[in-house]
């Protein structure tokens, strides 16, 4: 019984986050199902309290990245970027993708996915307008690399804070056996990306004016944001949780724009999406309520165990299929208890494939579906049809490179 009610609203939760009946916030239906799972003793209340204490930090560092990422916004850093992308593109759509690609890498890196889905895609949009080119190809590349160039930073997206709380590993140990895997998915999806849309791409367009020089406000924001990616280094060498680097950093901002009366504390608030962070809160329960009840034992026969190149593909497989299944947040939460043991090399494959598995669907990823709210505010048409094929030509070849990248990175750099 226990089992079918946790599962039951697991999977109401999810459906209600996804569709947002009367555009309810997620946490609206994830706060009582957590409640039930707790009041009809689908959950010990020792492990929900343990569930709880352990995502706390997680969603500390979220919410200060989240802060950090619109508090850079206001400073107007993503405009910036729009010029300096139209300037650069010199009117070929061709050398625009590029320049997506690398803005949204990095945004996606530093900033976290939810930057790039939210605020660096209606950017694109702009810049893409203003130059005359077909925006199709260049806002599908800010879906697809919210999710693939999430894997450099714990800082990158949420299942990537919950697999370094996971891994043991320290700041700049993760940032280096996740870059050739990085780099090695976002060449996969620049090479078929481009020749997915080669159409749209061979379009004209036309070279923008010269507006000059991003000014000083954002380069005080880029400033600041490579202070804090120093402090989340600096943090971690010496043992200290690298959310107190996000907080500092985004206390700067904050403290700037409260001076310069941009924003105000309540604006702040905001800008953490305090609802969202209850919801991920709730949600790591109900998740917990339903791996007590049988889904940790069932998927045991499946994970496979060892850091071998096979057992790191079929750890991947796993958890892409499942993170299309349930999305990826719950499926890192119920994939990293088992795969811990087996050190930090298991847990970055999962990584991987909660990560770039969410492009094969559109239920994969929240953000996805966000992405896809915005896009369909711009009048622009994303049929499931393309957007499954593109997921079918680039999720398996980059999840295979990655998976190869990282089996090289744990040869190299752990011995």
């Amino acid at each position: 019984m226990a089992e079918a009610l946790s599962a039951g609203l697991l999977l109401v939760v999810l459906a209600c986050a996804v569709i947002r009946p009367w555009g309810w916030p997620e946490a609206v239906l994830a706060v009582p199902a957590a409640v039930i799972v707790i009041v009809t003793g689908a959950i010990a209340p020792g492990h929900a309290v343990a569930e709880a204490a352990r995502l706390g930090p997680v969603i500390g560092f979220l919410a200060a990245v989240l802060v950090l990422a619109q508090l850079c916004a206001d400073e107007g850093l993503f405009q910036a970027c729009g010029a300096w992308m139209a300037r650069s593109a010199v009117g070929r759509s061709r050398r625009l993708l590029v320049q997506v690609f690398a803005i949204a890498s990095v945004v996606t890196a530093v900033l976290s996915l939810d930057a790039t889905v939210v605020l660096l895609t209606p950017v694109v949009f702009a810049t893409a307008a203003r130059l005359g080119a077909r925006p199709k190809p260049h806002v599908y590349a800010c879906t697809h690399l919210s999710n693939t160039a999430s894997l450099l930073l714990p800082v990158s997206n949420l299942t990537n804070l919950l697999a370094f709380a996971a891994s043991g590993l320290s700041f700049t140990r993760f940032a280096t056996l996740m870059a050739l895997p990085w780099l090695a998915a976002i060449v996969v999806e620049y090479v078929v990306l481009r020749r997915f849309f080669a159409t749209d791409l061979a379009a004209g367009a036309q070279a923008a004016p010269d507006e000059g020089a991003p000014d000083g406000v954002a380069l005080f924001a880029v400033a600041t944001v490579a202070g804090t990616l120093a402090g989340f280094v600096a943090t971690s060498a010496l043992g200290v949780n690298p959310a107190w680097a996000a907080l500092a950093g985004a206390a700067v901002l904050a403290v700037r724009a409260m001076i310069q009366h941009r924003t105000t504390p309540a604006g702040i608030v905001r800008s953490a999406s305090p609802g969202f962070l209850v919801f991920v809160l709730a949600l790591g329960i109900v998740v917990r309520a339903v791996v007590d009840n049988g889904l940790a034992a069932a998927l045991a026969h499946l994970v496979p165990h060892g850091t071998t190149l096979p057992t790191l593909f079929g750890i991947a497989a796993v958890a892409a299929v499942l993170a299309n299944v349930i999305n990826n947040l719950p499926a890192t939460l119920v994939l990293l208890p088992l795969t811990t043991a087996a050190g930090p090399g298991a847990v970055l494959a999962v990584l991987i494939g909660v990560n770039i598995g969410p492009n094969l669907t559109y239920a994969g990823s929240l953000a996805t579906l966000l992405w896809r709210r915005i896009v369909h505010d711009h009048d622009t048409d994303v049929s499931l049809g393309e957007f499954t094929r593109l997921g079918l030509l680039v999720v398996p070849a980059a999840m295979t490179l990655a998976v190869i990248a990282l089996w090289a990175s744990l040869h190299i750099f752990e011995g």
